[in-house]
């Protein structure tokens, strides 16, 4: 495996913007018996514990200010879930969200299974106005799913980084 991290970026240039309104992630495929499916994580925490449809997102966090968005993304998957990539990621381009929010976003073909997921935590004061702080996943589970049900699963913004793999892989 290269190692992203060392400042050379083949799939475009070098962010050093530090934007807080820029992240970046990767989205690991699989093929099962001929049928492409995805890895998609549920976010953690009081505010999605009862979202499911288009609550899903592919592992992607903020980048660092001078970080290149593909290091960043590599960095939030491990963070995330628990997984260093294998092999040559796939670059899927940009998307501005409707919140404003850029995301950066790669594929790599590589199986994990779910059971193993590691996240990272984040704290929040729950219940509100309680006084008591909380440690909740950043990610409280992640699943594949074939591409019918991801469409469903999905944050509708990010369809189009599965639609773009999908025609790579054409």
């Amino acid at each position: 495996m290269r190692d992203f991290t060392t400042g050379v970026n083949p799939f475009g240039a070098l962010d050093s913007s530090g934007v807080k309104n820029e992240s970046a992630g990767i989205l690991l495929y699989r093929r099962i018996s001929g049928a492409l499916e995805v890895m998609l994580a549920h976010p953690g925490g009081p505010f999605w514990a009862k979202k499911d449809e288009h609550a899903w997102s592919i592992p992607k966090g903020e980048l660092v200010a001078g970080e290149l968005p593909l290091a960043a993304a590599m960095r939030e998957l491990f963070e995330e879930v628990g997984v260093r990539p294998q092999g040559e990621p796939m670059a899927l381009g940009t998307i501005k969200q409707a919140g404003g929010k850029v995301v950066h976003a790669w594929a790599v073909e590589q199986n994990f299974d779910p059971q193993l997921l590691r996240s990272n935590t984040f704290e929040l004061e729950w219940p509100p106005r309680s006084g008591k702080l909380r440690s909740f996943p950043e990610v409280d589970r992640v699943a594949w799913f074939g591409l019918q049900e991801a469409e469903k699963k999905v944050l509708a913004g990010q369809w189009p980084f599965v639609e773009r793999l999908l025609t790579s892989l054409d």
